[in-house]
């Protein structure tokens, strides 16, 4: 049973419209490529598909250009001229707008003046004026920045002294510190090193030093101990 007889009209569901596609694409290519090989023709082949997908053929022993070339001598249609003087008319307007930036570059470096009239020679005053005030404002800007940014870093600077310095009177401070005690003569009532004696016995003071050894550790009995 044979394929009905397909109504040629644009395909509404996109899907079916690019499986559709995909397949007749295909079988252009195919016999185009058979022209080619068969009939020893130049074919060149150009597809847009919905998606704006560009699908190209050109035959092995040619390629788009000369094939457009050739279009061109045998149809007598230039399709360059319009787009060759689009990107002349672009061209020129550039050059034009360059030579004036030129020129306005040198006058306001004092150069090319001679042609200039008064009202000429007023306005670039003017534009100079101008220049100078956004320059300079700028460089304001800029200068009082880094002054807030170094103001910050100095006073950073001076609290990290102030507490580098605060650290330090502490460590001498504690350094100097000095620890008292009293002892008995008797050695029958001390107990654990530094405490009060019970009785009337005589008392003495002494002094330890924090970077003095451990006197116990060295050997020394509790009447070995000098007067402060």
């Amino acid at each position: 049973m044979g394929r009905g007889k397909i109504e040629i009209k644009k395909i509404e569901n996109s899907t079916n419209r690019q499986v559709t596609y995909f397949k007749r694409r295909s079988g252009i290519m195919k016999k185009a490529n058979e022209l080619t090989v068969l009939c020893d023709a130049e074919v060149s082949l150009l597809m847009f598909s919905s998606t704006q997908k560009l699908s190209e053929f050109c035959s092995e022993s040619t390629n788009q250009k000369k094939i457009f070339d050739r279009y061109q001598q045998m149809t007598g249609i230039n399709l360059w001229s319009a787009q060759y003087e689009k990107m002349q008319n672009t061209f020129n307007h550039l050059s034009q707008i360059n030579r004036n930036l030129r020129r306005e570059i040198k006058q306001r470096m004092g150069e090319e003046l001679d042609g200039l009239d008064f009202n000429e020679l007023r306005g670039l005053e003017q534009n100079l004026e101008e220049a100078l005030k956004i320059v300079r404002g700028r460089k304001y800007h800029v200068i009082g920045t880094q002054t807030e940014t170094y103001k910050k870093k100095v006073k950073n600077s001076e609290e990290t002294n102030k507490n580098l310095l605060r650290d330090l009177v502490n460590i001498e401070m504690k350094d100097e510190h000095q620890v008292y005690g009293y002892i008995d003569d008797d050695p029958n009532s001390y107990e654990g090193g530094l405490a009060l004696a019970n009785g009337g016995s005589s008392m003495y003071e002494f002094r330890v030093q924090p970077s003095q050894p451990n006197l116990h550790g060295m050997g020394y009995g509790l009447h070995d101990l000098r007067l402060a």
